[in-house]
C-alpha cells in the first residue's frame, strides 16, 4: 500500500498507541475523582497539560480538551459568539475554511448574524479588504492557517497583529498547521487542532483559549477538566495527544526539509503532462500538492490508483459532495481547474522509492484515461 492521504488523516504513531494503552491499563481513576486513583490521574492530565503549553510556547493560554477539531471549530465560533452576543453581530472568514467552520457559522447566520468573505490574491487573504470589511459590530474572525485542500499557508502573524488594534476576536483553525510548522498563537485569541493529524488518536482535539476569554459551552451537565466542556475526562486520549504532539515536534526542520524535496520531486514529474495543472503555490505547504488532471473526473481516476493499491483524495474528506472545489476555485480563479482537481499528501514517513511507484502508476491511469 501507498497512502497518499495524509491531510485526512496520519497513521497513528506505535509510541502514541503504547501511551494510551499503558494509561489506559494503569490508571483506571476518574481525574474527577478524590480519592487515590483519581489523584493520580488528574495529576497525568496536569502533566500532559503543561507539556502541550510548554511545547507551544503558550502565555496566559487555557487548553480545553475536545473530540476533535469539528468540536473545536463549533465550540469557538458558537461559544464566543452566543456569549459576547453584545459586541456585535457580525464575522469574518475566507473561502478557503473546512466545513466545521462554515456549519457553526450558517448556524449563526439563523440567529441573525452577518457574514462576510474576505477576499484573497493567489490565495493569500488580501489584508485592504480585511481591513475594510471589519467594522464595530464584527465580534469574530476565524481564518484557517493552512487550507487542506491546496496547502495554502495564510501570513497568520500579520492578520494577528492587524486585528489586535480592534475589538473583535481572532480565531484560527490550525489543523493541517500544527505538527508541522510552527506558529506563534499568542496573539490569538482561539487556536484549533486534532491529534489524529500529527500521528496521534481520532477522538481527540485541543481548543486554546486565551485565559481571560469566556465561551458559552456547548455541552452542559458536570465537572471535566474546564467548565467549558463537561464530560469524564479522556484521560488516555489527553495524554496520547501530548506524547503525540512532542513527537511531532522533534525535528521539525528536518522533516520539513525531506517533505519539501519530495514535493518538488512531484511536480517535475507531474508537470511535464499536457493535461496536468499545478494548483498549489508558493506559498503552500509541501505536505499538499493540489493538481488538476483536466478531462478526467477526480473520483475516477483516484479510484484507477486505487487499484495500484494507491491512495490519494479529492477534496477535503469533510468537504460537501460538490464537483467544483471552493479551495482551488479561489486560488485558480476557474472553475474546470476546480473541478478536475486531486490532492497528494505526503509525510516524513513518504519515501522516494514510494513517489517513483505512484508515478509509474499515475502515467498509466493517464495514458489510460485521457489518450484516446
Amino acid at each position: 500500500m501507498i497512502y497518499l492521504d495524509y491531510s485526512a488523516t496520519t497513521p497513528v504513531n506505535k509510541e502514541v498507541l503504547d501511551t494510551f494503552t499503558k494509561v489506559s491499563l494503569d490508571f483506571p481513576g476518574n481525574p474527577n475523582s478524590l480519592h487515590k486513583l483519581g489523584v493520580e490521574a488528574k495529576k497525568l492530565i496536569d502533566s500532559a497539560t503543561n507539556q502541550i503549553i510548554e511545547l507551544l510556547n503558550l502565555k496566559d493560554k487555557e487548553i480545553i480538551y475536545t473530540s476533535g477539531s469539528s468540536e473545536s471549530n463549533n465550540l469557538a465560533i458558537k461559544g464566543l459568539c452566543l456569549k459576547h452576543q453584545g459586541m456585535g453581530k457580525h464575522i469574518i472568514t475566507t473561502n478557503l475554511e473546512h466545513s466545521s467552520i462554515y456549519g457553526p457559522i450558517g448556524y449563526l447566520q439563523k440567529q441573525g448574524y452577518e457574514v462576510d468573505f474576505v477576499k484573497t490574491k493567489d490565495g493569500l487573504v488580501d489584508m485592504d479588504d480585511l481591513e475594510r470589511l471589519v467594522t464595530d459590530d464584527t465580534v469574530l474572525v476565524s481564518i484557517a492557517s493552512v487550507n487542506s485542500e491546496t496547502g495554502m499557508l495564510q501570513n497568520i502573524s500579520e492578520i494577528a497583529k492587524f486585528l489586535k488594534t480592534k475589538k473583535c476576536y481572532f480565531h484560527v483553525d490550525m489543523t493541517q498547521s500544527v505538527g508541522k510548522i510552527n506558529i506563534d498563537m499568542n496573539d490569538i485569541d482561539l487556536v484549533s487542532f486534532s491529534g489524529h493529524k500529527f500521528y496521534g488518536l481520532k477522538g481527540i482535539g485541543v481548543l486554546v483559549k486565551n485565559s481571560d476569554l469566556t465561551l458559552e459551552p456547548l455541552i452542559h451537565g458536570g465537572k471535566s477538566t474546564t467548565v467549558y466542556r463537561s464530560g469524564t475526562p479522556a484521560l488516555p486520549l489527553i495524554v496520547s495527544i501530548s506524547k503525540a504532539l512532542r513527537l511531532a515536534l522533534t525535528d521539525l526542520d528536518l522533516k520539513y526539509e525531506k517533505i519539501q524535496e519530495l514535493k518538488d520531486y512531484l511536480i517535475e514529474n507531474l508537470e511535464k503532462y499536457e493535461n496536468v495543472r499545478i494548483n498549489s503555490k508558493e506559498h503552500s505547504l509541501p505536505h499538499v500538492l493540489n493538481i488538476s488532471v483536466m478531462h478526467a473526473k477526480p473520483e475516477t481516476f483516484q479510484h484507477a490508483l486505487e487499484e495500484y493499491d494507491i491512495y490519494i483524495s479529492t477534496q477535503s474528506a469533510c468537504s460537501a459532495n460538490n464537483p467544483v472545489s471552493k479551495a482551488v476555485l479561489e486560488v485558480t480563479n476557474d472553475e474546470e481547474t476546480a473541478k478536475h482537481s486531486i490532492r497528494i499528501s505526503l509525510s516524513y514517513l513518504t519515501t522516494k522509492e514510494e513517489l517513483d511507484k505512484f508515478l509509474d502508476a499515475f502515467d498509466k491511469c493517464y495514458n489510460k484515461l485521457l489518450i484516446k
